[in-house]
């Protein structure tokens, strides 16, 4: 039985979409507190694809360094791994290893 509004497929859909720009942001905005480029580390993970328009449209929402909040390296790597990118968190966890201790 379909209920008037959304099926339980498009809110599941529309959930989904929303807590995977969450992950966009985490990573967004981990990339700005350690002075990297989340564009540039997207296309070093998935050199084969466009550049993703859903985070350039989340890096709007990043914040200076300065006002962010800290993002431990492991709580991304599970954030990303939870959504199945783990092309990019082997790029996350290479360029985590060559920050230095005044990074972190």
């Amino acid at each position: 039985m379909e209920s008037a509004g959304k099926s339980v497929e498009e809110r599941i859909a529309e959930s989904y979409r929303q807590d995977e720009d969450m992950m966009i942001l985490v990573f967004a905005q981990w990339c700005v507190n350690h002075g990297l480029d989340p564009a540039e580390l997207y296309r070093k993970a998935y050199p084969d694809q466009p550049d993703n328009e859903r985070l350039t449209r989340v890096l709007e929402l990043t914040v200076p360094k300065e006002e962010a909040g800290e993002i431990q390296d492991q709580t991304l790597l599970g954030v990303l791994s939870m959504f199945g990118n783990e092309d990019l968190a082997i790029v996350v966890a290479e360029a985590a290893a060559t920050l230095g201790p005044d990074k972190k």
